[in-house]
């Protein structure tokens, strides 16, 4: 199984809409995705490693698939539709990373 994280840098300036983002720009996701997305995870940065410090991102969504072939095989025909999204909730350029999930609640 591999994540996909979306992570969005926060800064002074950072602005979220938290709201949209999980009303709107998921769900969107979710059904130009379909059946190869396996789950979403979404995360809202609260706090840093030190008391009352900012969060390094201020949003982090994580999405599951399979495999990377099958994350690219769904989300590039549908890449502009989705990126296009982007400016509706939030003027952070988000930071991609894939993973290979090594462990799982489920493994334990």
């Amino acid at each position: 199984m591999v994540k996909v994280s979306v992570l969005y840098p926060n800064s002074e300036t950072t602005k979220f809409d938290m709201d949209y983002y999980l009303a709107h720009h998921i769900p969107l996701v979710q059904k130009l995705l379909g059946a190869a997305l396996r789950g979403v995870f979404v995360e809202q940065g609260i706090s840093g490693g030190q008391a009352d410090s900012s969060p390094a991102y201020v949003a982090m969504g994580h999405l599951m698939f399979d495999s990377v072939e099958d994350y690219q095989a769904s989300f590039g025909p549908h890449a502009p539709a989705i990126v296009g999204d982007i400016p509706h909730y939030t003027n952070s350029q988000p930071t991609i990373q894939i993973s290979e999930v090594k462990l799982t609640p489920a493994n334990e």
